[in-house]
């Protein structure tokens, strides 16, 4: 059984809807169509998602973000116990890999979030002041 399209909308803060991955309208329907693949539009409310374009923001946001959080523990582990070289790999790169991998959708979605609330759009000639 379908669930009807909603009407009245109660939208969730960016944060909420970035945080749940959820239509930054209604925050029922779902966001994306695979793990970082966003859906054509959301499935409770009707909203297209073509207006989202994060581009390679949430890449860099989190890869900045993660690799200077797991680098800075690293390095204070390395000072305070001198753990063996294999041990650093052994626990460094897996850190690396599952914070970038799990903060990538939230972060996605809170872009998108932000570019639907503040109506986002490409800049281009005719946005700049003509003299």
């Amino acid at each position: 059984m379908e669930r009807p399209l909603l009407t009245h909308f109660d939208s969730p803060t960016s944060l909420q809807a970035g945080l749940q991955c959820r239509c930054p309208r209604c925050g029922e329907g779902k966001l994306f169509g695979g793990f970082l693949r966003l859906a054509k539009r959301c499935d409770r409310c009707g909203l297209d998602y073509s207006f989202a374009d994060p581009a390679d923001g949430p890449a860099f946001f989190v890869m900045t973000g993660v690799g200077i959080l797991v680098i800075a523990v690293w390095g204070w582990a390395v000072v305070a116990w001198s753990p063996p070289l294999w041990l650093q790999f052994a626990t460094v790169f897996p850190a690396l890999l599952i914070g970038c991998l799990g903060a990538l959708r939230p972060v996605k979605a809170w872009l998108v979030a932000e570019q639907y609330i503040h109506n986002a759009s490409e800049g281009g000639a005719s946005s700049v002041e003509k003299r």
